[in-house]
């Protein structure tokens, strides 16, 4: 069967982008859905050798588009992290990189009309029910197909995308804070650990890297000796989320599970050296069973909001006090460089919204030819 896809880089991930009418000739329900993604990404093998998967967690990931005319929103899409040597396809979860290359894919193919100057695209993410928007430049309402544009953890440039989730928080979980308290322990393999569990942008949870014995002085290494450590994190945070029950099988896209730090000088992935004095703090990522190279913005966006608790892991590790008014930058230092966030509060001392500046890019246009599982398997 053959499938067209639009293949982008958005931020530091790829992502194929599906119309969702082109997806309903060939399945319909959620099962039909990830089984399609999973035949055309080649998951069951992990290095996704027949087919389009990039056989990584950044490069693996798909987006399902629908536009929303007269709703509350110009779009909405249905986000599929896929599996990595099996046919899982999760969809859990909800993924910023993606959506900022959703919003270019928006306008450089039509679904939202360029105006002149910015063009701002509003997105609900079907799997959490988020809303965000991405705005981009079209002045004189001309479309982009390239730009200047540079994020930490890619040196390509692109189209710039001004990515905004809005509030409320909570939307998968029903609470910012699952557990009903900025902090709590986890029970890890019969060892408590301190633990902050909280939904936004993605359900999250964030432990200190001193408390697990991880060294944050340098982002080069694989954590190999840590990993069982953080994905028994994850399956115990995922219980106490009500994201899984007891008999279901490890999630491994949510929750999202990072270990945080004070700042201090540390050597990024490629070796630089980042000086304390450039963040707030420093911050790993787990990406499904892997370290990730820079950070999600999902996950940028969890910590945000975690910063603003106090109490939190997050808030503990903070170089100082959150400055006060109605925005406030919050500078992460991640494996790819600082990353920094725009927190925007209400008159009551809310989060209303969280912006990144990222980069977007469109790669490739294709029919796919999704093989048969049994024709993989011969």
């Amino acid at each position: 069967m053959r499938l067209r896809g639009h293949w982008y880089r958005g931020g530091t991930s790829k992502c194929w982008l599906f119309d969702a009418d082109d997806v309903a000739r060939h399945a319909t329900s959620p099962e039909g859905i990830q089984g399609l993604l999973a035949d055309a990404f080649g998951a069951a093998d992990a290095r996704q050798l027949d087919g389009v998967g990039g056989g990584t967690s950044t490069t693996s990931k798909a987006a399902v588009v629908r536009p929303t005319p007269g709703g509350p929103a110009d779009l909405e899409y249905l986000f599929a992290q896929v599996g990595i040597g099996d046919s899982s396809v999760e969809l859990g979860s909800n993924c910023g990189n993606c959506a900022t290359a959703i919003a270019l894919y928006a306008v450089q193919t039509g679904l939202v009309p360029a105006g002149d100057g910015n063009t701002r695209v509003s997105m609900r993410n079907v799997n959490t029910g988020a809303m965000l928007s991405g705005t981009i430049p079209t002045p004189g309402g001309r479309i982009p197909t390239s730009g200047n544009a540079a994020v930490p953890g890619s040196r390509a440039l692109g189209v710039p995308v001004s990515l905004s989730f809005h509030a409320p928080w909570g939307q998968t979980t029903g609470a910012v804070l699952p557990a009903g308290t900025p902090a709590m322990e986890l029970a890890v393999t019969g060892t408590p650990i301190t633990a902050t569990l909280v939904d936004a942008g993605a359900p999250a949870a964030f432990v200190s890297a001193e408390e697990l014995g991880i060294d944050l002085s340098s982002m080069t290494g694989d954590l190999a000796e840590h990993l069982g450590q953080l994905i028994a994190i994850r399956g115990s945070a995922g219980l106490v989320m009500g994201l899984r029950s007891p008999e279901d099988p490890p999630q491994h896209a949510v929750p999202k599970v990072g270990v945080v730090a004070s700042p201090a000088d540390y050597r990024a992935a490629d070796g630089t050296r980042i000086s304390a004095e450039s963040h707030d703090l420093r911050v790993r990522m787990l990406s499904m069973l892997a370290p990730h190279p820079a950070i999600g913005l999902t996950s940028a966006v969890a910590i945000s909001v975690a910063a603003a608790l106090p109490g939190s892991v997050v808030a503990k590790a903070l170089s100082a006090a959150q400055a006060s008014g109605r925005t406030r930058l919050l500078r992460i230092g991640t494996p790819a460089g600082v990353v920094t966030t725009e927190i925007v509060m209400s008159s009551a001392g809310e989060i209303e919204e969280v912006a990144l500046h990222r980069a977007a890019r469109h790669l490739a246009v294709a029919d796919i030819d999704v093989a048969h599982p049994a024709a993989q398997a011969a």
